[in-house]
């Protein structure tokens, strides 16, 4: 299994001006540097919670189609295209009655119709994923809280003080993080 981005999110879920106002920033000497923090919070609190806040786009490529697949990021707005390249390097296109979608987080797909028997990574699904709307208002203060500690400790330790990012920050993301037994 192998996932890629191939559109990303055309903006940010929380702008500069917003960040320099949670941080106090009054110049603009460090919009560059802050503009990248806002980037490194959103994408780690993505990876940590198996979400994408802003809509874009994903290939998820399989050798094989489980009995009910669930989308690896969340929240699934829509399925794009499915293909499958058979073991005789064919490719065939499922259409929206070869198969049943649940959307959401996690988003589900099931084969309703016999696929063809896929080569090795054979398989390849595109879809939507981020939030329809308005971001959960924990999320963004969860941006601006780590944001807020890169910004403060820009370097992991230091010899006068050690930070840690604050517990209220888990806390903030814990609701949206996916749980696997």
């Amino acid at each position: 299994m192998s996932l890629t981005l191939i559109t990303p999110p055309a903006a940010e879920p929380i702008n500069l001006a917003d960040m320099k106002a949670h941080l106090r920033v009054t110049h603009s000497d460090e919009d560059a540097l802050i503009t990248g923090l806002i980037i490194a919070a959103v994408r780690a609190i993505e990876a940590r919670c198996g979400i994408a806040m802003m809509a874009q786009q994903w290939r998820l490529r399989l050798d094989e189609m489980p009995r009910c697949l669930t989308l690896p990021i969340g929240p699934v707005s829509a399925i794009d295209a499915i293909s499958v390249t058979d073991i005789a390097g064919t490719d065939h296109s499922i259409g929206a009655g070869g198969y049943a979608f649940a959307p959401g987080k996690p988003g589900r797909l099931r084969a309703d119709t016999p696929w063809p028997q896929a080569a090795h990574g054979g398989i390849t699904i595109d879809f939507t994923a981020g939030f329809d709307g308005a971001i959960p208002a924990p999320l963004l203060q969860a941006i601006k809280m780590l944001c807020g500690a890169f910004y403060e400790q820009r370097e992991s330790t230091s010899e006068i003080r050690r930070y840690a990012i604050p517990e209220s920050f888990n806390a903030l993301i814990a609701p949206y993080r996916e749980m696997r037994l």
